[in-house]
């Protein structure tokens, strides 16, 4: 197992469902984060993909394809019903129940935006992943410096956006199934405490993907 019992703990152990139950129609991350990580999917998806955003919300920062389909995954009906990208969604809590309900290989692209620091048992989704990929599939799992603190597992809470990078890779490196991840890593400056709080003057954008062998 890549995680301890302790790494997977949160500050807040309650029903994730009960935090995540009001809508947040926020983007969490800066203009900047936002403009570099659409920028990176037109690298990596094309026209015709079909994708599914794993954890996201009422945005999904896609480039302007015409995609055969979105899915959308998340923790709160309203925020996924808003976003204009979905074509379907669902909700359910990966921590609870990891199994997605999806096809083998009934996907181009899973997109996991600023979520990742969020998952108790990625081994678990980091499967389903990539059971539910395409040959030739592409995982982009991207983030920052921000997080809800309280709901951020003790892996991600303790360690430095280096060893964030090198968590979210060993997730990729320990899933049987998975070509050697890349990294994408635009730091910042700032002081630590001053980026989990979004203080400063630009979020660091750091991205590791995977193709599915």
């Amino acid at each position: 197992m890549i995680l301890s019992l302790d790494q997977r703990q949160k500050l807040d152990p309650s029903d994730d469902q009960l935090f995540y139950d009001y809508p947040r129609f926020v983007t969490h991350v800066d203009d900047g984060f936002i403009a570099q990580l659409t920028g990176l999917y037109e690298k990596l998806l094309g026209p015709g993909n079909r994708v599914l955003d794993l954890m996201g919300s009422w945005v999904s920062h896609l480039p302007d394809y015409r995609f055969q389909e979105v899915v959308g995954h998340g923790m709160n009906a309203a925020e996924l019903a808003k976003n204009p990208r979905l074509d379907r969604y669902f909700v359910q809590n990966l921590n609870v129940a990891p199994k997605l309900p999806l096809a083998d290989q009934s996907f181009d692209a899973v997109l996991i935006a600023v979520s990742v620091q969020y998952l108790q048992y990625p081994e678990a989704v980091f499967a389903e992943i990539q059971r539910v990929l395409a040959p030739g599939g592409v995982c982009v799992v991207s983030f920052s410096n921000r997080m809800f603190y309280q709901k951020a597992i003790a892996a991600w809470r303790d360690s430095s956006d280096e060893e964030h990078l090198q968590l979210v890779k060993r997730y990729f490196q320990q899933t049987p199934g998975f070509a050697p991840p890349e990294v994408i890593a635009q730091r910042s400056t700032q002081p630590h405490l001053l980026q989990i709080f979004g203080i400063g003057t630009r979020d660091p954008f750091y991205a590791v993907f995977a193709h599915r062998t």
